[in-house]
């Protein structure tokens, strides 16, 4: 949910308490809508984070530290003149503002004691740091907003500062239990109650209402309902019995409120952190790596699908010169014609009728008037041999052309599946040794100075208590099959389908048809066609499974196999998985 006006109130006492009185030692920006305030309080040293961006608004102690850039932003050092020395006396919030005003005891230009407020405004996409003089008038901000932007407000140094404007609504604090009483027996029906809520009161996010309804017993519950539900979320608030709690999932926070959520019953897991910063922390830590992920996801899997379209327009193309190519024994023939023709070829003929020894009636094969008859049928000749010789090179270029496009489709694969930074790193790592990734030295030094341990294959136990190992990308494939694998254990893999090496380990035993089944199931859905509804699974023993002289990674051959036929699932991998991946 996003930081709302009743969230940033409790947040508000948090950080009055932690940082009042306390002297801004250092200012930072890491990024261009950031910026980090280094204070000393009575509690010791902390770092206030304000951040004013679309997605990201929030105002928290952080723990998380940040790479600051070389040349610090123009704000940045507005800030620095201003509020370096300063301390905080005040931090409060408008009521139900999705504003927190931060107001500094500080000097002016001539030494003389003055008040500077830095506004957090932490309203989505128009979220702004605006730092106020003490005459109320603005001294800068982080996005100035002038006529043209908004008729309604502006934001430019010089002017004097006022509040964003309202949206009209309701404040549901102040709004006594018998207006809304009233409120509720005048809605219109055929309108949800949490959106009835969320359009009515301001300080209400969605997830909020809907809570509120599901409190009331559900969307099939009644107004009345409905309406104590929602009042006792009232007398929460204005009691301030307010708490962290985080949603969480395997992948990490989803979510967090001041109260406990349980609309989402056991999909998702509630946790109650030790303060508002840190559970701020926690979840924009978790979103920042998440964003981080798919952004690196998203530019491998755009050079990686590059690459491949490449490898297969490519290949279209040879394969086109290799059709023409078969066609080569008419150029030997039209030679071996037009040397037994020449008496009736005169100079600067475009064509020439001869009779066809080989296939029989007339042909006629066209010539360069330029060029004497010798030297056409030399040329015939020529072409003949260059055809010759373009059809055994072309057959490898378009074989090993299938072969990359191949694999560039199981790293796309890999790619899909890929659940955590370890993963994107190792994929990278593969495509730079394979001379698709090019880093610059400095880079891949730092890279290789902070690598993690290799990761490990996914693990799953099957029904009957057997061990399955599936890998997670290209080099971990190679690595299961090539070296953690017995001869004696059984490879799977989806059908000419890019997808996970899977293994079956048997301790020399043999598989029961169960662990078979599933470890099929497990190969289907590890693999391109996991959205199909019936996938070819091969098997055989890990001893048949071969790995070709110079194949790229994962890329293997193998023989005497069987075939299963299975219907992928991702809820059978999440009930076998051993280490909770899935």
């Amino acid at each position: 949910m996003p930081l709302d006006a009743v969230c940033l109130s409790a947040l508000v006492g948090e950080l009055g308490v932690a940082l009042t009185g306390g002297r801004v030692d250092k200012v930072f920006m890491p990024a261009r809508e950031e910026a980090i305030l280094a204070m000393r309080g009575p509690g010791g040293p902390a770092r206030l984070l304000l951040a004013a961006g679309a997605r990201t608004p929030r105002a928290h102690i952080t723990e998380v530290a940040r790479e600051n850039p070389a040349v610090p932003p123009m704000f940045c050092m507005l800030l620095r003149k201003h509020l370096t020395g300063a301390r905080l006396a005040e931090v409060r919030q408008p009521p139900l503002e999705r504003v927190l005003l931060f107001v500094f005891d500080a000097v002016d230009e001539m030494g003389e004691p003055c008040q500077k407020t830095l506004a957090a405004e932490l309203m989505g996409r128009h979220s702004n740091l605006i730092l106020i003089g003490s005459d109320g008038r603005i001294v800068d901000c982080l996005r100035r907003v002038d006529v043209e932007m908004s008729e309604r407000r502006q934001v430019l140094p010089g002017l004097f500062y006022h509040l964003p404007p309202g949206q009209g609504k309701r404040d549901p604090l102040t709004t006594d239990e018998a207006s809304w009483a009233a409120l509720v027996s005048d809605r219109a029906r055929e309108r949800p109650f949490d959106d009835w809520l969320l359009q009515t009161f301001a300080g209400l996010p969605p997830l909020l209402c809907r809570e509120i309804v599901h409190m009331a017993g559900g969307p099939a519950a009644g107004d009345d309902a409905c309406l104590r539900a929602a009042l006792a979320w009232r007398s929460e608030v204005l009691s301030r019995r307010f708490a962290p709690w985080l949603l969480m999932e395997e992948g990490g926070a989803v979510d967090f409120s001041y109260r406990p959520i349980t609309q989402y019953g056991a999909l998702y897991t509630a946790r109650r952190a030790e303060s508002f910063s840190q559970m701020l922390d926690i979840f924009y830590a978790a979103r920042d790596a998440r964003e981080r992920m798919r952004a690196g996801a998203q530019e491998m899997t755009k050079l990686v699908t590059t690459l491949r379209d490449r490898a297969r327009r490519k290949t279209a193309a040879q394969r086109l010169e290799w059709e023409k190519a078969q066609a080569r024994e008419r150029l030997r023939e039209y030679g071996d014609l037009l040397m037994a023709n020449l008496y009736r070829i005169e100079p600067g003929q475009r064509t020439v009728t001869a009779t066809d020894f080989y296939g029989g009636g007339e042909t006629e094969i066209p010539l360069n008037p330029q060029w004497t008859p010798q030297r056409n049928a030399a040329q015939y000749y020529k072409d003949y041999r260059r055809a010759k010789t373009a059809e055994a090179v072309l057959a490898e270029q378009i074989a090993a052309g299938e072969r990359e496009s191949e694999y560039l489709d199981s790293v796309l694969d890999a790619l899909e599946r890929a659940s955590s930074r370890q993963d994107l790193q190792e994929i990278a790592e593969e495509l730079t040794q394979g001379g698709y990734l090019r880093a610059a030295k400095s880079r891949a030094r730092r890279a290789r100075d902070t690598r993690p341990a290799a990761s490990q294959p996914m693990r799953f136990v099957s029904s009957a208590h057997v061990t399955v190992l599936a890998g997670r990308n290209n080099r971990q494939n190679d690595a299961l099959t090539a070296k953690a694998a017995a001869r004696s254990d059984i490879w799977l893999h989806a059908q000419k389908i890019p997808g996970s090496h899977v293994v079956i380990r048997l301790d020399g035993a043999r598989p029961d048809d169960v662990t078979l089944a599933e470890a099929a199931v497990i190969a289907a859905t590890l693999s391109r066609a996991a959205g199909a509804s019936k996938v070819p699974v091969d098997y055989t023993r890990v001893s048949r499974v071969k790995k070709p002289p110079g194949a790229k990674p994962g890329m293997v051959i193998y023989d005497d196999y069987k075939t299963l036929v299975v219907r992928p699932d991702k809820e059978c991998l999440r009930r076998l998985s051993a280490d909770g991946d899935r």
